[in-house]
């Protein structure tokens, strides 16, 4: 079951961002994503300070299917990275909205992304 929350927003790369009232941004990608990747065993996170620009590679997540990257969403800056990801890349797929979470950023905008009803629209859930 592809799970979509209603408090984030989605790139049409599926990667979800949820604000976090403070000027930050947390990252993850969707369970769509999660659940089309499969099971996840490594993942090569930014480092910290890095700054990426938008549609470009923010890090790359290996599954036992094949290795994929995640793109920056919008132009941001790296602040915090989910150290637990690298003991446990798995946590991605059993909770990729919470425990799963990729990186935290700042950005001056996150304009352009869509909202869950959006993003549901573009994915093919026959």
């Amino acid at each position: 079951m592809n799970e979509i929350r209603g408090d984030r927003q989605y790139a049409a790369t599926h990667e979800w961002v949820l604000d976090n009232g403070d000027g930050t941004y947390t990252l993850g990608i969707s369970d769509f994503a999660q659940e089309s990747l499969g099971d996840l065993v490594f993942v090569e996170m930014p480092e910290l300070g890095d700054t990426v620009s938008a549609h470009d590679s923010l890090c790359v997540v290996e599954s036992v299917k094949s290795a994929s990257d995640i793109h920056a969403p919008v132009d941001l800056k790296v602040l915090e990275i989910n150290e637990e990801i690298d003991d446990e890349p798995e946590l991605v797929n059993s909770d990729c909205y919470d425990a799963g979470w990729l990186i935290k950023f700042s950005a001056d905008s996150v304009d352009g992304l869509m909202d869950s009803d959006a993003y549901i629209a573009t994915l093919d859930l026959d």
